[in-house]
């Protein structure tokens, strides 16, 4: 950049360009086919890259490691590491938590090796958090290929404290290594765009490939790939690559159906779609917008809108790009009847970097605005770059301190208690004893800590509204009639969400002589509070 200014200079030798001109000319946005993309570069004298790009990774594991443990596993949690456990060979987990559970193995198989050691959600969760980091450092990459090391950067440290993508980093969750690979796949689709060489988008397939044995719902983005190339004019791909590139992306996605085939698990694979497609809405149509922008940052949005809007005459097929990123998968999951709080976070790392490429642009906008003053105008940019991050941060911070609430958002945090009472009925409840907790979720959570067999009383006998692998109780009368049950399992979480069985269970407790034996509790403004009982019932 110092050499195109000298360039300008010796252009302007004898006109009326000042120095001011110069620098302005200097940063101004170069087209999508320049591969050296760098806009308001660091100065000789900055503080090295690297040591910056160290700073921002060290503050992401903090964010990420602080307190990790501190509550056990949510349901979706358990079910993962209960298949990793399935997959290291710990037949005591086996039986509740089979290999094969309509959801690819990827990540599983990763945590398995950790656990042919040591079956630790801790070490899970580190796992977890280490795709999480991954995810920080493609963030950097990607924004420093589109918009220069100074949005890479700022892109970088918006991601690593941003609270949807460090909430589902901390959990045991397939969508944090999804986010890692389907950002990989991003940069390497924006690296075909550059150069034009297909060696760059066969990888970036192969990375796709990867995103759905991650998680299958990654497959989505794919549909961002083909619109992007469908509307970028510049990025004209031959049939024969793309006929090779979509062959390597069945290739690698391959694994996934081949073993549900071989295991005799392929009919549950089938139900599994089938009851999502059919399934009752579990959300409003307005779900993600209450709940995705606060987590992505209010003010990373509008950094975001603000420079797409400011910048718009310089607006070119890297920006077509992340749109098609976004608008793709927000489309597709705002339609779709079931809706998740993680399941957008592979638009967090987009977002970054739109709002970064504002951010990053700032110095020539207040250069111009503060006459000449270019000191004064970084200054003005790293306040800002600041606050948007404090933003972030403080947020985090709330979300990652341990709480003694009893509501909990669905794959959003461990459930208190859970494992304290998983534990007690490991060590206090017999072998071969039967459980029958509210739901699915404290099912899940007491199988996985306490080894012991444990039915939902919520779970539908109606096969469409219900995940097929989880087992209904048509008849829980006949089942403590005839002492198949003999522990009930009341949680304040499930309770929240339904009062009906609730109340169902506290009668079953009532009508069968039920003991209580085991209380978890949490203290709420001064008060104590039980979040999980363990009642003993007998006919």
């Amino acid at each position: 950049m110092v050499r195109e200014a000298e360039k300008i200079l010796a252009r302007s030798a004898g006109s009326p360009a000042t120095a001011d001109t110069v620098l302005v000319e200097a940063d101004r946005a170069p087209e999508f086919d320049d591969a050296a993309s760098v806009v308001a570069p660091l100065p000789r004298a900055a503080i090295p890259t690297w040591v910056w790009l160290t700073g921002i990774v060290v503050l992401a594991t903090v964010v990420r490691v602080w307190q990790l443990n501190a509550v056990g596993f949510n349901s979706d949690e358990t079910v993962y590491s209960g298949q990793a456990a399935s997959i290291a060979g710990h037949t005591g987990l086996a039986k509740f938590f089979p290999i094969y559970r309509a959801h690819p193995l990827l990540f599983q198989s990763i945590v398995s090796v950790i656990y042919r050691l040591e079956v630790s959600d801790f070490l899970a969760r580190l796992a977890s958090v280490a795709f999480g980091l991954g995810t920080v450092v493609m963030t950097y990459l990607l924004g420093k290929l589109l918009y220069g090391r100074r949005a890479g950067l700022i892109a970088a440290a918006l991601l690593a404290v941003m609270p949807y993508h460090v909430v589902v980093t901390r959990q045991v969750l397939l969508d944090g290594p999804m986010v890692f690979f389907s950002t990989l796949t991003l940069y390497l689709v924006a690296r075909y765009a550059l150069s034009l060489q297909p060696a760059w988008l066969f990888a970036a397939a192969g990375a796709m490939g990867l995103t759905f044995l991650s998680k299958e719902t990654g497959i989505v983005l794919a549909a961002s790939v083909y619109v992007f190339i469908a509307l970028a004019p510049k990025v004209r791909a031959r049939l024969r690559e793309l006929l090779i590139a979509v062959a390597i992306l069945l290739v690698v996605m391959l694994p996934f159906p081949v073993a549900m085939l071989f295991s005799h698990r392929s009919d549950t694979g089938r139900q599994f779609f089938v009851w999502q497609i059919l399934r009752r809405p579990n959300h409003g149509m307005g779900f993600y917008l209450s709940t995705v922008p606060p987590a992505l940052g209010l003010l990373v949005l509008a950094a975001a809108v603000a420079g797409l809007w400011y910048l718009r005459r310089e607006r070119t097929e890297k920006e077509t790009l992340l749109f098609a990123w976004i608008l793709v998968p927000t489309m597709f999951f705002e339609l779709w009847p079931v809706k998740g709080f993680q399941y957008l976070l592979p638009i967090a790392p987009a977002v970054a970097v739109l709002a970064a490429r504002a951010l990053a642009r700032l110095p020539v906008t207040g250069h111009v605005l503060l006459g000449g003053v270019r000191a004064r105008a970084r200054l003005v940019t790293d306040v800002l770059a600041i606050v948007v991050g404090l933003s972030l941060l403080v947020p985090t911070w709330q979300r990652i301190t341990p709480s003694d609430s009893t509501a909990f958002l669905a794959g959003s945090g461990g459930v208190v208690g859970g494992r304290e009472a998983g534990h007690w009925v490991a060590e206090h409840v017999p072998e071969g004893a039967q459980l029958l907790s509210l739901g699915p979720s404290m099912a899940n959570v007491i199988q996985f800590y306490g080894r012991r067999k444990t039915f939902g009383l919520s779970v539908s006998s109606n096969p469409l509204h219900r995940n097929p692998v989880y087992e209904p109780v048509p008849n829980p009368d006949r089942m403590l009639r005839r002492g198949d049950l003999q522990y009930l399992v009341w949680d304040s979480y499930s309770a929240h969400r339904s009062s009906v069985f609730a109340e169902k269970l506290l009668r079953l407790a009532a009508r069968y002589h039920g003991r209580i034996v085991h209380t978890e509790w949490v203290s709420i403004g001064g008060h104590r509070r039980s979040v999980i009982v363990v009642y003993e019932v007998r006919p």
